[in-house]
């Protein structure tokens, strides 16, 4: 029996006549997979409740920033105690302080940090201070990889291993995105060659240290590793782009579990503990660059707001209880252990996949390592799967190119739950 959301549906048709697409972030419009997005009246846990009376076990967690789940009791109550005493003050407090203190004891290569208020704004001003740093105007970026939604990011991938600034939206001139270089993730050699042409004028590579913006695509071994030999050896910056990844794949990043040293590291998401953060931070040296210290102009009204440092420390604190990070790890391996389990079972050639408490599965027999693998997948067969979970009582992204993300909220029976959900599903959809 489907869904009823006939509640949600008038809602989506009535927010299409004033937000564009009825959305204010486009994967939300279910364009992916089709149908009506359910409209979200409430979290609590680990568990959604939409507009309809539907609940459903959710693992999509606001993309990520809920690591401890909806509504968490510690978090709801330090934010009702901040907001008595302002939301913002333009002015500095010592929650900024705290908050950079506890960046830079999680992440070493980090020395000093800037708060600002998206992923998109902290890449931004991250690219910015590594070609004022360099002197230089190229950056490598990676097909497949999400940086945020300004011009310099926005860039199409070309038929070959490289593709030199072609826009991938109206709207952002030739000029914006011409110093941009794409590469396949994962290619190595790829990276090599661009240096070896462009290498005196290449200011930075920027990289999702795990790609969770394709679907969730780890990277090969050796990778990495080879990104920090190469950006050293030319005298340019690798920027490790953790507004996904950081307090996801370890509690100290994807910088941490994998053992690389970038220059520079982006953030979001966890940092904010579901309201809107971003940071940059990286070596004393460089981050001197910036205003006031410097001459690399960055500001922001709401930096730092007190809200979101409130609830980003008090995340970050239960988080590093001892045990909680381990548990929320575990609980995405039983996840993914339980969807093989059912995979072989069906004699589906897919595998499930995950790293810390990120998790992914594509609908390919491929060995998914960039976009190319990735684009592989049966988008179809996600399609059905996604609204055969849904009714189920599953929700996860709608799309098959995101990655999947687990909660301290979840409990081992709601895994088992899940697990049998997809068992059914699969059944239904296989065909």
């Amino acid at each position: 029996m489907p869904l009823d959301l006939s509640r949600s549906k008038a809602l989506f048709e009535a927010s299409q006549r004033v937000i564009p697409g009825g959305v204010n972030s486009p994967v939300r419009a279910f364009r992916a997979v089709g149908g009506t997005p359910p409209f979200i009246a409430r979290g609590s846990g680990c568990l959604l409740y939409d507009v309809d009376g539907n609940a459903y076990i959710d693992y999509c967690l606001s993309w990520g920033p809920l690591i401890l789940g909806h509504a968490h009791p510690e978090v709801v109550a330090a934010l009702q105690e901040a907001a008595t005493r302002g939301t913002s003050f333009g002015a500095p407090t010592e929650l900024e302080l705290r908050m950079a203190e506890k960046v830079i004891e999680c992440l070493p290569s980090v020395e000093v940090v800037r708060m600002v208020n998206s992923g998109t704004e902290a890449t931004m001003s991250a690219i910015r201070l590594a070609r004022a740093y360099t002197g230089r105007t190229k950056v490598i970026k990676f097909i497949g990889c999400y940086h945020g939604h300004h011009d310099a990011m926005l860039v199409r991938a070309g038929s070959g291993a490289t593709d030199l600034g072609v826009p991938d939206s109206p709207g952002v001139p030739a000029a914006a995105a011409a110093e941009t270089i794409s590469v396949h993730y994962n290619d190595l050699a790829g990276v090599e060659a661009v240096f070896r042409q462009f290498g005196e004028q290449i200011a930075a590579v920027i990289v999702e240290p795990v790609a969770a913006n394709m679907g969730l695509v780890l990277p090969e071994p050796g990778f990495l590793e080879g990104l920090r030999r190469i950006t050293r050896e030319y005298g340019a910056l690798l920027i490790f782009d953790e507004v996904l990844t950081g307090w996801r794949v370890a509690y100290g990043g994807a910088q941490a579990y994998y053992g690389v040293d970038p220059d520079l590291t982006t953030l979001g998401k966890v940092i904010g503990g579901g309201l809107p953060v971003g940071a940059y931070g990286g070596k004393r040296e460089i981050m001197a660059l910036v205003a006031p210290s410097g001459p690399v102009y960055q500001a922001g009204t709401l930096s730092g707001n007190p809200l979101a440092m409130t609830a980003g420390l008090t995340t970050l604190e239960v988080l590093g209880r001892p045990g909680n990070f381990e548990r929320v790890v575990a609980l995405t391996e039983r996840l993914v252990r339980g969807l093989n389990q059912v995979l072989e079972e069906l004699e589906l050639p897919y595998r499930a996949r995950s790293v810390g408490t990120l998790f992914g599965l594509f609908f390919t027999p491929e060995r998914v390592v960039d976009y190319a693998t990735a684009l592989t997948a049966d988008t179809r067969l996600f399609s059905r799967y996604h609204h055969a979970m849904l009714k189920r009582g599953i929700y996860l992204a709608p799309s098959q190119f995101e990655a999947g993300f687990m909660s301290l909220a979840h409990t081992e029976a709601e895994i088992d739950a899940t697990v049998a959900a997809a068992a059914e599903a699969l059944r239904e959809v296989r065909g």
